[in-house]
């Protein structure tokens, strides 16, 4: 089960488990997207249009999925800006689409999973859920609270014969942020593309890797680092990331996104 399957990351994990042979249950709101993936893959695929912020949907995808071997929990908002910009309705629903929704389907499904002794959950996390960045306090909360789910139920499931992966996915070129606006990567700050985040899902379910950091080699030290210098690399990324602030403001790229 591939969630958010209707975005460019999404796509991009969808097609690369497909070559490796495996039947896909694709969900997302986008029917009309998700239609036209499963009509290029041809076979072993088949859509499951859900809203992941209604509990009611996420039961309903999980009967209508039946047997799911490996779930990657991909779907999430976006958004950028001050705290108080966003409303109590906006707070609640990137909270449910991001943290909420993995955490439940991980429930649901995982149990089966451990009785047949087998299976895998990737979670799509994003450098965020390392480094704090400014004007991206909502976004943060979720991304490093889904690391520390993954983190704490790989542990649960230790020896089980179930894996987890966290995927953390830097700056993408060509989905997301971008793909949304317009805007380009500030000079100097290197992205990473939708196929190389899929590459990283293959890895971490055929080698059982709890981590994978899909960025360039500066943003995973700075990843590393910030656990012991937080103000320090909060001052760095400051820096680094006016210009991008900058373009964000110009294109009103604010709130919440797909």
């Amino acid at each position: 089960m591939v969630t958010g399957a209707s975005g460019g990351i999404g796509r991009a994990i969808a097609r690369s488990l497909h070559r490796h042979g495996a039947h896909l249950i694709l969900t997302g709101q986008n029917t009309e997207l998700l239609e036209q993936l499963r009509s290029e893959l041809a076979d072993r695929a088949q859509v499951i249009a859900a809203d992941l912020s209604d509990p009611d949907e996420l039961e309903r995808l999980v009967e209508e999925a039946g047997q799911v071997d490996v779930l990657v929990a991909n779907a999430g908002l976006g958004g950028n800006g001050p705290i108080e910009g966003f409303s109590p309705e906006q707070i609640g629903r990137m909270l449910d689409v991001n943290l909420q929704a993995p955490i439940l389907l991980a429930r649901a499904l995982v149990p089966a999973m451990v009785e047949r002794g087998t299976g895998h959950v990737v979670l799509i996390s994003s450098g965020a859920g390392k480094i704090a960045l400014p004007l991206t306090s909502l976004y943060c909360a979720t991304k490093f609270g889904l690391r520390g789910f993954g983190l704490a139920l790989r542990e649960d499931l230790r020896a089980t014969g179930v894996g987890v992966t966290i995927v953390f996915p830097g700056m993408i070129s060509g989905a997301g942020m971008f793909a949304e606006t317009g805007v380009e990567a500030p000079r100097g700050v290197p992205t990473r593309s939708p196929e190389q985040v899929a590459e990283a899902v293959i890895i971490g379910i055929e080698k059982d890797k709890p981590e994978i950091d899909v960025a360039p080699l500066l943003a995973r030290l700075g990843g590393r680092l910030f656990g012991l210098a937080p103000s320090l690399l909060a001052a760095v990324s400051r820096r680094r990331m006016k210009a991008m602030e900058e373009a964000l403001a110009k294109s009103r790229y604010g709130g919440l996104t797909r």
